[in-house]
């Protein structure tokens, strides 16, 4: 059988999603009147809450007699484990590129990777429908982008196609036609089948599916022989040990799902069941003469967290997992099938270091593990420094920001004071388009500042680039915060009084206990204040005195802007139905205390 496997690359937003859903569509996998929605692929939860693709998925669509096996990557830097380790099952990539933004820094990322594979490159000009798109000067920049990145020549000899996938169109030329044939044509064309050698059976396994009746699943690309149901094969293992086991059940990709088979060639990507204790990376190999494939190799990850217990006064109210063994075994599970993450025991049983590739990265397993009912307490995101010729250095990203021109300048203020060296300036459109170099402490807590000052007009996206000496201290959150002084409940009478004092983050009539952080303050320094004082009531009513209080709604945090917005002696309490910052040491003569001696140890 004829078979092309590609991975649909792109940045954030330019589409990939949008694509599948048309190729699904056009190949006929759903019924005419079935309905479907959109962003079929992104089933899970928290991608249709967010908007984004966090795990890669497969489909496999049938046309013209060619198996097309379609992988689903996503588009955020923090999900770039999940793009390198899927792009081993590919020969060939739709690189996606939006007609107006032009290549990002996640386009150069996911290239790159690509390009380094060796794979075939297909590049696709999407949303050619948008008002000022410039889809020649595009198609320049991407030709530029390859060049740079040290494409072979049969590389730069890429296909384009143009269109807009909301529409439903994709042509080799820019004349509008009504269906995306000529893409799916250009596959088959330009994408080569898999490369298959001679010799016993060679497969890797590129990524874990779970099922509550089979059990881990395997899956990845044969590369060579055939793989057969009941067959005994050798599980050989990143550390070099052979485990002798038997295949149970082979499941090949059919349009969303997957259908059972009895055995599957080389080039074809299918799903083994019944092998116990594997890893991603690991090869199946022949039982008689096992030869083992190259290990994956993921990008180290910049940023670490600490996660601990709750030890909160409300501590096991919602959460049904409560401690540290539920802990740790949560997160050991969770490095089985996520390549970026990093756990490490620490001094203390309670708590736990996670080291990732981003803010998102980790606020994204935080918010699986809390709908899963845990409860843990997270701490201030610190990046990873390495001592590199004796020096201490830390990790840098380039950061691409498009910005209306009257916002540009505070644009470049606030970078330059987070210690980023502007690195390009020019003009899109009415648009600003800034490259900055800058240490990735100075991105914590950049993002809801840079929106606030720029009235929510700002683009920003980042990408690692290189570990460079320390720049020094960089300036933290320059307001204090209002911290409850005892266990309770507010109150309307006592949040109005404290009004100009700054801005809540409860409401009134919410529990509140010692040391949680229940607002901002407008000055620099921390005020302990008493929220939850009642009116004292005497028989004398005057008219009007006594109308109800007016106070500002209280301001809601997402995670990810709780953990941009906390310092180093704050941490964030996470329940299935909360989200709490607090200090880390909740009794106020505690803390000047350990002030104290910080101050002391400093000097």
């Amino acid at each position: 059988m004829d078979i092309r496997n590609i991975a649909i690359i792109a940045h954030v937003d330019h589409g990939k999603t949008t694509l599948v859903d048309k190729i699904l569509h056009a190949t006929k996998v759903f019924r005419d009147n079935q309905e479907t929605g959109e962003l079929i692929m992104d089933s899970n939860d928290l991608e249709r809450e967010r908007g984004i693709t966090i795990f890669s998925k497969n489909a496999a669509v049938t046309y013209n007699g060619v198996k097309i096996n379609v992988i689903d990557t996503p588009g955020h830097a923090d999900f770039g484990g999940e793009v390198e380790r899927v792009l081993k099952m590919a020969d060939g990539v739709c690189l996606l590129v939006d007609a107006f933004e032009g290549p990002m820094p996640q386009t150069r990322f996911v290239l790159q990777k690509a390009l380094a594979l060796g794979l075939k490159p297909i590049v696709i000009i999407n949303k050619v429908d948008k008002p000022n798109c410039r889809p020649d000067e595009v198609h320049d920049a991407v030709f530029e982008l390859f060049f740079n990145l040290d494409a072979t020549e049969e590389q730069l000899n890429f296909p384009t196609y143009y269109g807009s996938g909301k529409n439903g169109w994709f042509n080799d030329s820019l004349t509008e036609i009504d269906n995306i044939t000529p893409l799916l044509d250009g596959i088959i064309k330009h994408v080569p089948p898999p490369k298959v050698s001679e010799g016993p059976l060679q497969m890797q396994i590129t990524s874990l599916d779970y099922s509550s009746f089979l059990g881990r699943i395997a899956i990845g690309k044969v590369a060579r022989g055939t793989v057969k149901e009941n067959q005994p094969i050798a599980l050989m293992q990143a550390d070099g040990t052979v485990k002798k086991q038997r295949i149970k059940e082979l499941y090949v990709f059919e349009g969303m799902g997957k259908k059972k088979v009895t055995e599957v060639v080389a080039g074809d990507l299918c799903a083994v069941v019944g092998l116990e204790g594997f890893n991603i990376g690991d090869t199946i190999a022949d039982a008689e003469n096992p030869e083992a494939l190259a290990v994956i190799s993921v990008d180290e990850p910049t940023m670490n967290m600490q996660f601990s217990i709750n030890n909160s006064p409300f501590f096991g109210r919602d959460g049904k997992f409560v401690t540290s063994r539920h802990l740790r075994d949560r997160l050991m599970k969770e490095t089985e099938k996520n390549l970026a993450l990093r756990v490490f025991d620490t001094d203390s049983a309670d708590s736990f270091m996670v080291y990732g590739r981003g803010i998102l990265h980790l606020g994204v397993l935080v918010e699986t593990m809390r709908r899963e009912g845990y409860e843990l307490t997270i701490g201030q995101p610190q990046v990873i420094t390495k001592e590199i010729d004796g020096k201490k250095h830390e990790p840098f990203e380039t950061l691409v920001v498009d910005v209306p021109q009257e916002y540009a300048s505070k644009v470049i203020d606030m970078v330059t004071r987070r210690k980023g060296e502007m690195l390009v300036m020019e003009t899109k459109g009415d648009m600003q388009h800034l490259e900055f170099d800058m240490p990735s402490r100075g991105l914590l807590g950049l993002r809801t500042q840079m929106l606030t000052n720029t009235a929510g007009e700002a683009v920003m996206n980042h990408r690692f680039s290189e570990y460079k000496p320390w720049k020094g201290p960089i300036p933290g959150r320059n307001n204090g915060v209002l911290i409850a002084k005892d266990n309770g409940t507010t109150t309307g009478y006592s949040l109005d009084k404290l009004q100009d004092r700054g801005y809540f983050f409860v409401d009134p009539g919410e529990e509140v206990y010692r040391g949680q952080i229940i607002g901002e303050n407008n000055k620099p320094g921390d005020i302990v204040v008493n929220s939850n004082e009642g009116k004292k009531l005497t028989n004398h009513r005057a008219s009007g005195s006594d109308a109800a209080t007016n106070i500002q709604p209280k301001r809601e945090m997402t995670l990810e802007e709780c953990m941009e917005y906390i310092q180093q002696d704050e941490c964030i309490e996470v329940t299935p139905n909360n989200i709490r910052m607090r200090k880390v040491i909740l009794d106020e003569n505690e803390r000047v205390k350990q002030q104290k001696r910080m101050s002391a140890e400093a000097v």
